[in-house]
């Protein structure tokens, strides 16, 4: 990434592992190809995953309570991912709620901070 004067810059979710493995979750999620009949088993899920994404990046973003909060309705989300991926027969879905597991244990741990 290049910002301002060509500096290269990160914004603080983006050097979090979870953050990562969450995000590359959720394309991985995005692209598989559910059975037929599973459109709201795959929507489900898609929201979930993004919306892991999506809240462990705004809690980078609070102080205190707040930024607890939105880590923990990440890990729930998390959660809610994999347990979508349980339902699918999907390949490689087992290494996808590994990934998962890691995120709901890496949050689990900054939520206690």
């Amino acid at each position: 990434m290049r910002g301002y004067r060509g500096v290269a810059h990160r914004v603080l979710h983006e050097t979090l592992d979870c953050y990562t493995l969450a995000r590359d979750v959720a394309r991985w999620i995005g692209a598989a190809d559910f059975a037929r009949g599973d459109a709201d088993l795959r929507d489900q899920a898609v929201r979930a995953a993004r919306s892991a994404v999506l809240n462990i990046a705004e809690g980078c973003g609070r102080r205190g309570k707040s930024r607890r909060y939105h880590y923990s309705i990440a890990a729930g989300s998390a959660a809610e991912a994999c347990a979508a991926l349980d339902l699918a027969s999907l390949p490689d879905a087992d290494d996808q709620q590994r990934k998962l597991r890691r995120v709901g244990i890496m949050l689990q741990r900054m939520i206690r901070k």
